[in-house]
């Protein structure tokens, strides 16, 4: 599982959407705000983690009970895992990310707080895109276009 998640947050993507979002703010971001993202903050890390966990618990990516028979010591394999309590350990930790988030949010690095926000709504675009187990991305006609009609077309006063 470790080397899973070694690969498969740098793969999702999601850093490089967090450092693009601070090159769009260049009247509040600082040399030191970027070296500070450049060295893996916990707020980032939990973010890319929501990101690529709901992105695979939504689509499948892999098999969950593959990749934890291979992270588990032989000889004490629990033959009675199964998916579902991989899917839960994998919401878990979904889970405390949010926890990890919430912190940082609530006890501010060096960073100003608009940059931390801006991380924070990245996270809540992953809960809207794959909350409860749905693909919103890939199947956008279900909620997403809805969601983007009230946004755009229909906003709150």
């Amino acid at each position: 599982m470790d080397e899973y998640m070694s690969i498969a947050l740098v793969s999702s993507g999601y850093p490089l959407l967090a450092v693009t979002s601070f090159v769009g703010m260049p009247d509040i971001v600082t040399k030191d705000d970027l070296d500070w993202l450049f060295n893996d903050p916990k707020i980032l890390k939990a973010s890319t983690i929501i990101c690529r966990l709901m992105n695979d618990l939504a689509t499948h990516n892999f098999s969950f009970l593959q990749v934890f028979h291979k992270d588990i010591d032989p000889t004490q394999l629990l033959w009675n895992i199964d998916e579902q309590e991989a899917e839960n350990n994998l919401r878990k930790q979904v889970n405390d990310s949010w926890k990890d988030i919430n912190e940082e949010c609530l006890h501010p690095t060096a960073v100003a707080m608009p940059l931390l926000v801006g991380i924070l709504n990245l996270s809540r675009v992953m809960d809207v895109l794959y909350k409860d187990g749905g693909d919103h991305y890939t199947s956008p006609h279900i909620a997403l276009k809805d969601y983007i009609h009230s946004v755009l077309i229909d906003p709150v006063q």
